[in-house]
This record gives C-alpha cells, sequence and structure tokens, in this order.
C-alpha cells in the first residue's frame, strides 16, 4: 500500500508542476496519468493477492469437510 501512496504522490506532483508550467503542462499532465495508472495497476494486483488468499482460506475448510465425511461413509460401510 506504501507503493501506491507513492505512486500517487508522483502524479500529484507531476500536476502541481504543470499548474506552474505553462511550457510543458501537457508533458506534465500525461506523466501524472502515467503514475495515477501505476497506481491504480498495483491496487488491483493488491487486492487481487487478497482475494486469492481469502478464496484458498474459504476452499480449505470445505475440503477437509467432505474428507471428513468420506471417512464416516466408510466406517458406516464396515
Amino acid at each position: 500500500m506504501e507503493k501506491v501512496q507513492r505512486l500517487r504522490a508522483m502524479g500529484s506532483l507531476c500536476r502541481q508542476q504543470a499548474a506552474y508550467n505553462s511550457m510543458n503542462k501537457w508533458k506534465l499532465l500525461a506523466e501524472a496519468e502515467y503514475w495515477d495508472h501505476l497506481a491504480d495497476l498495483e491496487l488491483s494486483s493488491y487486492f487481487q493477492q487478497c482475494n486469492a488468499v481469502s478464496a484458498n482460506e474459504i476452499e480449505r475448510p470445505q475440503a477437509i469437510a467432505n474428507t471428513n465425511d468420506a471417512r464416516q461413509e466408510t466406517i458406516s460401510s464396515a
């Protein structure tokens, strides 16, 4: 998350510079968009990793429950 904050800060600095530098305004605004895009990608990646971990934690108990059910069926069959 710190990386996202740094990337957003870079975008903000570019916008501030664009406000005072009319000669390079469009270049600086384009650079700000670039930094924001990188921040969005980083944030998206972070949430995908969080969701993947959560999905794995949810699936594990189900797999254990299924294993226990199979053992109970085997025992009752004997």
